[in-house]
């Protein structure tokens, strides 16, 4: 990857609010399952968002230990 990092480099943001967001849709998506009770269908489609919600959010957490791995954090 690239030269050294600091917690406000555009790709560090950019990385940090996609997990956010990727792990907010999952949250909610949790909801709809549970509102969507009685259309096993409809529960699939959700699992499914859940789910590649939740490995957005892992990929960013993986791209963001190599961006900051043994990397002191400068303050801006």
């Amino acid at each position: 990857m690239a030269s050294d990092h600091t917690p406000a480099d555009d790709v560090i943001y950019d990385l940090v609010s996609v997990q956010y967001h990727a792990l907010k849709e999952a949250q909610t998506a949790d909801k709809y399952i549970q509102d969507a009770h009685d259309h096993e269908d409809v529960r699939e489609f959700f699992s499914q968002v859940a789910e590649q919600n939740r490995d957005r959010a892992l990929k960013c957490h993986e791209l963001l230990g190599k961006l900051t791995a043994g990397r002191t954090l400068q303050a801006v």
